[in-house]
């Protein structure tokens, strides 16, 4: 009993340690970014979006190191059914008034998102994810980024400018670069203590590595997400709140999946294939055709949260 504590701890400490650490990075990268002279718009999609499914990404490497890449496949599902239900769903409860989305989705955002989804659904149909399949879905992500980077070029929202101006006339400091690195060094640590405390409480509770994965593992690393939708939905900016869910699940799903492909074959339990990919898919319609209108409702956030609570209870065996 007390040997199942400390891991459990240690699992907390670690994925604290981790998710931490990633906002760090992320925000020190993206000051050297501005300071080096690349363009507020590169730094925006490609420091920034990736930074907060960077805990996702880091954790996903360790696990395919440590012979565990069930992990993996677990974590992307579970991210991407967390950041829909639970993120989005508290998001559009908390908002003060119903989210209203002011930019057009459907022409490209929604149908790559539905696109990714399928596309990973597609090639984990076989129970492996393969390196042909991982260069695949690098190539698809290559495209969602140089769409979005051409997207933020005609359409410049003048607050985020002005913010990446404000941070950019900050004086660059030793200081930034110091946090970069100590910050690496807790991602490392925790990411890989993270995935070594998975793979001691699966075999300490006898229960499935890629479950512990899909719940706790997923909840822990959408934290970012669910700090960056709530804060951007009682702020008003609901844009913010969608766009940064989008974003995450079609990054974790052709980046994180792709990614750690290149290190080795990726491993889909049965568990996955028959309960977390159709509450995936599920999840990726309703939020299709929540957000086709062009506003989420409380009463909508209130139904996706329903839907976590029953994903979590199936995946615990409690319904």
């Amino acid at each position: 009993m007390l040997s199942l504590l400390i891991w459990v701890g240690i699992f907390a400490i670690s994925m604290a340690a981790l998710v931490k650490a990633s906002d760090y990075f992320t925000d020190s990268a993206e000051k050297i970014g501005l300071h080096l002279g690349l363009p507020a718009f590169i730094v925006g999609v490609t420091i920034v979006a990736i930074g907060t499914s960077l805990p996702e990404l880091i954790s996903s490497i360790f696990a395919v190191l440590k012979n565990s890449s069930e992990i993996v496949v677990g974590n992307v599902v579970g991210s991407n059914i967390t950041n829909i239900f639970l993120i989005l769903g508290i998001a559009a409860i908390v908002s003060k008034k119903k989210i209203t989305i002011g930019y057009e989705l459907i022409h490209v955002d929604l149908p790559l998102l539905l696109g990714s989804s399928f596309l990973l659904s597609l090639t984990v149909l076989d129970g492996i994810f393969t390196l042909q399949e991982g260069l695949l879905c690098i190539a698809a992500l290559v495209l969602y980024l140089l769409y979005t980077a051409n997207t933020e070029k005609k359409h410049e929202d003048v607050e985020i400018k002005k913010e990446m101006k404000d941070e950019f006339e900050k004086k660059f400091s030793l200081r930034t670069l110091v946090v970069l690195v100590v910050s690496a060094i807790f991602i490392y640590l925790g990411a890989e203590y993270t995935i070594e405390a998975v793979v001691k409480l699966s075999e300490m509770l006898a229960i499935g590595k890629e479950i512990i994965a899909t719940s706790a593992v997923a909840l822990g690393t959408s934290l970012p997400e669910l700090a960056v939708t709530v804060a951007a939905a009682r702020k008003g900016k609901p844009e913010i709140a969608v766009g940064n869910v989008l974003g995450s699940n079609i990054f974790n799903s052709f980046g994180v999946m792709g990614v750690s492909a290149l290190i080795g074959n990726l491993i889909v339990p049965s568990s996955i294939l028959h309960l977390g990919l159709p509450v995936m898919l599920i999840a990726t319609l309703l939020y299709f055709f929540i957000t086709h209108d062009k506003e989420i409702t409380k009463w909508e956030g209130w139904l996706l949260l329903i839907f976590y609570i029953f994903f979590i209870g199936k995946l615990s065996n409690f319904f």
